[in-house]
């Protein structure tokens, strides 16, 4: 399925594009963003490196069927890209995102996980969303936990901070309807 465009009360989630990458390398290499990304991202981050991230492996995911990628933009200011969300057909690695600190801790990112994880469950109709994530990134614990998520198991993972405590998340399409009501359902 390609990917849609997708909207919340504040946000319009775009599908990511070649064009975008510009963006990305302007906003993302900063180590309050990627510090709890995993270490397969470079650091510090060359000047080539979102041009190859969205071409390479992005945008040759979403070709495969295998992922679905948005830039996070503010309705106010659509012109201008404040973090990227996506979805993934990895075990155990569903669903990843970054937001800019400046517009961290307004529930951005809830909106968006939600628009996200609704078009998983509804249009993709997948049985389970996992999402791994560093256990002292407070901010997406929170979030996974407000949303009906439950921890599975706490296991090492490499990160570009380094080595750390990795939580696995999870949540059911059904324990996902039951949470949302109608609006999860086709």
């Amino acid at each position: 399925m390609v990917t849609p465009a997708l909207e919340t009360e504040r946000l319009l989630l775009k599908p990511l594009s070649s064009d975008d990458a510009v963006h990305i390398q302007r906003t993302f290499p900063r180590w309050e963003i990627v510090r709890y990304l995993i270490a397969s991202v470079p650091w510090p981050y060359p000047d080539n490196a979102a041009q190859h991230y969205v071409d390479i492996i992005a945008l040759a995911a979403s070709k495969e069927g295998k992922g679905w990628y948005w830039t996070l933009r503010r309705k106010e200011a659509p012109e201008e890209v404040i973090g990227v969300i996506c979805l993934m057909d990895i075990p155990d690695n569903n669903r990843g995102f970054w937001l800019v600190p400046e517009w961290q801790g307004q529930g951005y990112m809830t909106e968006a996980c939600h628009a996200v994880t609704n078009f998983w469950f509804t249009e993709l109709d997948r049985e389970v969303l996992r999402a791994p994530k560093a256990a002292i990134n407070s901010r997406s614990r929170n979030l996974s936990e407000r949303s009906g998520m439950r921890l599975l198991r706490v296991e090492k993972g490499e990160y570009v901070a380094g080595v750390l405590d990795t939580e696995l998340w999870e949540i059911t399409r059904d324990e996902w309807r039951q949470l949302n009501g109608a609006s999860a359902r086709r």
